[in-house]
């Protein structure tokens, strides 16, 4: 679990095919930032750009990790299958706070980037979602944006999709990777769990009552 807190950008800096075909993955590996890596261990959870993988090797002489990659992530994630900067965050522990909102690390869907802009101090963000994630993207809820916690300012359904308008602080833009962005970049997204979980429970039939004989 994690929190959508980014704890530090990396970059990927070589990916390997881990076989010839396109139902191989690869291998990345990554580099992070001084320290970073001090209390990471083989098999840790870390969040690249909002999905989670596995570390399985370490080098702290280069500060660089590995992550296998499976095909079927590659096919539903964006970002991950080319050197370039990446959010990374460490898994959640138990004594943690919890700073923005329960994330699985599971990207639900692949966003487009319409407006990225400053305004003001701030920057504004819209991000086009598949429109099977529109139910569950609210005014003042929350979303996970290449693996940060963000708000939702405004929903707006369209026929390509659902955009949502997000305000991104200064501190957001300059410690993450999202200030890379612009127009027509692929982001990767997940839905607030609790939402998924209340979609469920409001669309499942009640068990019908038994009849006596």
């Amino acid at each position: 679990m994690f929190t959508g807190i980014i704890t530090g950008v990396g970059r990927i800096a070589a990916v390997h095919p881990l076989g010839s075909s396109d139902q191989h993955g690869k291998r990345l590996t990554v580099e992070a930032p001084p320290g970073y890596l001090d209390d990471v261990g083989l098999g840790d959870s870390i969040a690249l750009n909002g999905a989670c993988m596995t570390v399985t090797t370490l080098d702290l002489s280069h500060r660089q990790f590995t992550v296998d990659i499976s095909a079927e992530s590659l096919d539903k994630t964006a970002g991950l299958d080319r050197p370039g900067p990446v959010n990374l965050e460490k898994a959640l522990r138990a004594h943690d706070r919890l700073g923005g909102h329960i994330v699985s690390g599971h990207v639900d869907g692949i966003g487009r980037v319409t407006h990225f802009a400053q305004a003001g101090e701030s920057w504004t963000l819209r991000v086009l979602a598949p429109a099977s994630l529109g139910k569950y993207l609210a005014y003042k809820g929350s979303i996970t944006v290449n693996g940060v916690s963000l708000t939702v300012n405004q929903v707006t359904d369209l026929p390509q999709g659902c955009e949502c308008s997000i305000n991104l602080i200064p501190h957001t833009v300059e410690h993450t990777a999202l200030g890379t962005l612009a127009p027509g970049s692929a982001v990767n997204l997940e839905i607030d769990l609790i939402a998924r979980y209340v979609e469920r429970m409001l669309g499942a039939r009640a068990p019908h009552s038994a009849v006596p004989h």
